[in-house]
């Protein structure tokens, strides 16, 4: 195994719960959220503040995002601040919020639930599609790592608590299909998968909360080596983006960190960037 270069700070806003992040193909900048904060971020210090709780989104043109919230999948405007909404999502429980989230191949949108409190098995997959959001998986904690290979046909994510990053085969329009099987087992190293994305070449990379690193998995599910994080413990979400896609970005938190902890670790809740060895994939189009 191979530690690769240490990510630095990106961005200095400090988000209390970091999520979310996304290379947008067509606007050549990356976005992300911060949930707890209610808010969309921007290079430059740019943000768009929301009354709902937003987690991730998926691009569907260049001035306009699908977002994922508590209460709604929305058609969000970066020209307007405004927002639309497309379909309810799990609004009658007061329980959840959305959580991780990422456009697959066919143009679909696979999107987490979780417990606001990470109530145990409060939460859920999801997947909107040509109109329908359907409910994939349920009884959940901390659904999370929601991303796809490059030739298509497996759907990736996890559970935070049990340690596991699974695969499962997914249909020809996009539906998983079968059983689930482990892809990466973490528990006996003690890593907490939280967010994670696939490059260009099949390399599974994975954000350790708790672990101060993103750490990667070959196709067989062997790790091949990580770049630390000293910054921050709490790393969320990676995205690649770039000229040519081997800038690597990765988010994260403060939520639930003592002030001895932020005191140890003051770059906690920024954003960061390394360089890549393999360019990522570009994010795919969510069709409405």
């Amino acid at each position: 195994m191979t530690e690769f270069s240490a990510f630095e700070v990106y961005d200095d806003t400090i988000c209390t719960l970091g999520e979310g992040a996304l290379w947008h193909p067509e606007r050549g900048e990356l976005l992300w959220f911060d949930i707890l904060g209610r808010r969309l971020h921007a290079p430059e210090g740019r943000q768009w503040v929301f009354e709902d709780m937003p987690s991730c989104c998926g691009w569907i043109d260049r001035d306009t995002l699908l977002v994922a919230t508590n209460t709604a999948l929305v058609k969000f405007s970066l020209e307007t601040g405004k927002g639309e909404k497309v379909v309810d999502f799990d609004a009658d429980n007061p329980v959840t919020r959305s959580n991780d989230g990422r456009a697959d191949p066919h143009g679909g949108f696979y999107v987490s639930t979780m417990g606001i409190d990470a109530e145990v098995n409060a939460g859920g997959l999801w997947r909107y599609y040509r109109g329908e959001l359907r409910q994939v998986r349920s009884g959940m904690t901390i659904p999370n790592a929601i991303c796809f290979p490059p030739e298509g046909g497996w759907l990736h994510y996890t559970d935070t608590p049990t340690g596991m990053i699974m695969r499962q085969r997914m249909d020809d329009d996009g539906w998983p299909v079968g059983e689930a099987e482990v892809f990466v087992d973490l528990k006996r190293h003690g890593h907490n998968p939280d967010g994670a994305v696939i490059d260009s070449e099949g390399t599974l990379w994975s954000a350790q909360w708790g672990s101060n690193r993103l750490a990667g998995y070959d196709r067989e599910g062997r790790e091949i080596g990580h770049h630390p994080c000293p910054g921050a413990p709490q790393v969320t979400c990676p995205a690649f983006g770039g000229d040519d896609m081997k800038t690597l970005y990765l988010t994260s938190a403060i939520a639930g960190l003592s002030e001895a902890e932020i005191a140890d670790a003051p770059d906690s809740g920024r954003t960061f960037v390394t360089r890549a060895m393999a360019p990522g994939q570009k994010e795919h189009r969510v069709i409405l």
